[in-house]
């Protein structure tokens, strides 16, 4: 979807200017038609790319980096709006009955200005368009082809399907990191203890017997000494660190970079990138049983994975594609996928069901991140009892050493 700007007549003949959003100039020309209004000119609209001096219009959810809406919101807008609009309700009413019910603050303002922009002539894509935010492309582009073939509510229902599997998808890898989360914080947390009061006292007591320290002692000693008297420097470093990351991350070349990073990760890499495989061939597939043509569906796609490296790759299949080679070939040059995977697809494309086969690509990754998640704790419990058994080590090296030091002392003499 673009937007584009147009100058026509209206039915008394009278001038009008103004904007419309459309996917193209042709169907931004139809919309006017339906709106009476013959068109004289149609140009793509140029976009704004400096808001700064516009200070009100600052989200702090935004800028502290939280989402615009949750996705049990649109799973329930997706799923509400495909009652309604099967039952026979019309999509004013439909949206003005969700403006009322929502119980999320930014979608009930948006849907308030969604049917505003129905009662004057808009199209729901058209309007949803406007809220980029909140509608992503897919979804935006899913809701215009529903519209263009009488399928709204089957639209509604396949976003509603999509959205709740990558929720599920979600909290099964949150469940599967909270183990190791918990066991990385409980270990950063004793480091700070150890430093800020267990390693001090011990320090005066060693001074005060004017013990011969072996290495591991002052290394302690020394790590101690060094966390109490620069822990407001390393505070102000972590907490430069962090809104420097952040910062880095929203530039285009630091996401792409974190992106690449984030599929070649130890151990949790693999499960990334499946996961992200799985978003792509049940995403696609959806295009493509709405009656979105390929490339096109692989541009939506290609915003829908949320990955910047993954979604060069797409566009690379989709440029593919447009040169005359088919899917199978295309997906072979982007070395995204296993051979089994390209195998079923290159069934799909001679039985001419792509999007079924896509569905199984969809399942068979769900499958794999499933087990990898399954497995996760198995691999990174090794890694976290061989932390926590080099914190005892150094600790026992450090502090239990020159006791036992001087209790021989003692007893020699």
């Amino acid at each position: 979807m673009a937007a584009f700007s147009y100058i026509g007549r209206n039915s008394q003949g009278a001038q009008v200017k103004g904007s419309i959003d459309a996917p193209n100039a042709n169907a931004a020309a139809e919309q006017l038609s339906r709106q009476q209004i013959i068109p004289i000119s149609i140009e793509q609209a140029k976009k704004l790319t400096d808001n700064s001096g516009d200070l009100g219009q600052i989200d702090i959810g935004d800028l502290l980096g939280f989402s615009a809406i949750s996705l049990d919101d649109l799973i329930v807008f997706c799923r509400q709006m495909y009652a309604l609009v099967r039952s026979g309700v019309p999509i004013l009413r439909a949206i003005n009955g969700m403006a009322e019910s929502s119980n999320s603050p930014k979608l009930k303002v948006a849907l308030a200005e969604i049917a505003t922009q129905l009662e004057g002539g808009y199209e729901l894509s058209s309007a949803l368009h406007q809220h980029p935010k909140l509608f992503s492309p897919l979804f935006v582009s899913l809701v215009h082809v529903g519209e263009n073939t009488g399928q709204l509510d089957e639209a509604f229902s396949k976003l509603a399907s999509y959205f709740e599997r990558e929720q599920d998808t979600r909290k099964r890898i949150k469940t599967a990191l909270r183990y190791p989360s918990f066991v990385l914080g409980a270990i950063a947390i004793a480091i700070v203890i150890l430093n800020i009061f267990v390693i001090p006292t011990f320090a005066n007591m060693f001074s005060k017997l004017g013990a011969d320290l072996p290495w591991a002692t002052k290394a302690l000693i020394s790590s101690s000494n060094f966390f109490l008297d620069y822990w407001p420097h390393l505070l102000v470093v972590c907490i430069g660190v962090f809104f420097g990351l952040r910062a880095y991350l929203k530039t285009e070349k630091g996401l792409y970079q974190w992106d690449r990073i984030k599929t070649r990760l130890p151990i949790v890499g693999s499960i990334i990138e499946r996961s992200i495989l799985s978003r792509f061939s049940h995403s696609f597939a959806i295009v493509l049983k709405a009656g979105v043509p390929m490339t096109s569906g692989l541009t939506l796609v290609s915003d829908a994975v949320d990955n910047t490296y993954m979604s060069e790759k797409i566009i690379a299949m989709r440029t593919g594609i447009e040169s005359g080679d088919s899917l199978l070939r295309s997906a072979v040059g982007s070395k995204l996928f296993t051979p089994l995977v390209l195998q079923m697809i290159a069934v799909g494309e001679e039985t001419g069901r792509v999007d079924e086969l896509l569905e199984e690509v969809g399942d068979y990754y769900e499958r794999e991140v499933d087990y990898e998640l399954g497995t996760l704790t198995a691999k990174i419990e090794p890694i976290l009892i061989a932390i926590v058994a080099s914190m005892v080590l150094i600790l026992a090296l450090g502090i239990f050493t020159p006791m036992w030091d001087m209790m021989s002392a003692f007893k020699g003499k």
